[in-house]
């Protein structure tokens, strides 16, 4: 891997489409060659880009910068947040998963809930991979989600969050905004997972596309829609958002239970608010019926 700014950046997409291109690691079933993910969509920002700091100033002080994770894994390297980068994917659903989810009104199809276990499973392995391969070319990273100190912690603001979200390092690196039921609505949709790496790498920053956290989303923009809230079987999202609280005692008293017995496997899930919507696989346009998008 080169210096060259857009080299790196454009070796570092490849690293992650390749891993997802290989049937080995992204498969949803143990026998067969489904992909449990689509293509992915990749962005970067910088470490100093004052965002990070919002981000611990809105939701809590446990909210670690890029250059606080990054420092738990070298602490002996004296590293400024200008020579560090994150790198943040999106992984979306593919549209088997999507439709089969869809028709369903209060619990998660199969192929959600495999996404939402060995799916994840999957993306752990490619933060790994990731890693690894830029170790090896030269540069430091760091994944912050896998380092021994991370944790779900308490937002005085916002209920339990964790000391790194995946989806606010997604926002900052310009892959899309928030929604009502707190899904980030990317190019590719709601209906995802993401991942991200700091890494010790010069890499142009992407230009966020938006400039509201809640841009994309359908009922901040025109006040209307509120599929999200049809759709959620727990009750969890009104006007007000989303009730962390009562989304997860919903995944966690009553989906695993069906999982376990419905599909043979320990798990959980739901995505019923980020299926059957108009954010569901793109960005929502605010003069579309609703109607047009629920196909």
């Amino acid at each position: 891997m080169q210096d060259e700014k857009g080299i790196a950046s454009e070796r570092i997409r490849k690293l992650i489409r390749d891993f997802l291109s290989d049937p080995e690691e992204n498969r949803l079933f143990d026998d067969g060659d489904e992909r449990a993910w689509a293509d992915p969509l990749v962005g970067f920002s910088r470490a100093d880009d004052p965002i990070f700091v919002e981000f611990k100033r809105h939701i809590g002080t446990f909210i670690w910068t890029p250059q606080e994770a990054f420092a738990q894994a070298y602490p002996h390297l004296d590293v400024i947040p200008a020579e560090l980068a994150v790198i943040s994917w999106i992984l979306p659903q593919t549209p088997a998963t999507r439709a089969d989810n869809r028709r369903e009104e209060s619990y998660p199809c199969e192929r959600w809930a495999r996404s939402r276990i060995f799916g994840e499973e999957i993306n752990t392995r490619l933060k790994t991979y990731l890693v690894n391969s830029l170790c090896e070319a030269g540069y430091e990273a760091v994944c912050p989600t896998l380092l021994p100190n991370f944790s779900w912690q308490n937002s005085d603001t916002y209920g339990f969050a964790s000391n790194w979200s995946e989806r606010h390092a997604a926002y900052a690196c310009g892959l899309g905004t928030f929604g009502l039921c707190d899904g980030l609505i990317t190019a590719y949709g709601k209906a995802m997972r993401a991942g991200s790496v700091i890494a010790r790498i010069e890499i142009p920053p992407m230009q966020r596309p938006y400039n509201h956290h809640h841009e994309y989303c359908l009922y901040y923009v025109t006040g209307g829609c509120k599929k999200c809230m049809e759709r959620c079987p727990a009750g969890a999202i009104t006007e007000a958002g989303h009730d962390k609280v009562r989304c997860f005692s919903y995944l966690t008293d009553q989906t695993s239970a069906y999982v376990k017995t419905r599909y043979g496997f320990d798990g959980y899930g739901c995505g019923l608010c980020q299926t059957g919507v108009p954010c569901e696989s793109g960005i929502p346009e605010k003069n579309r019926s609703l109607t047009d998008y629920l196909i």
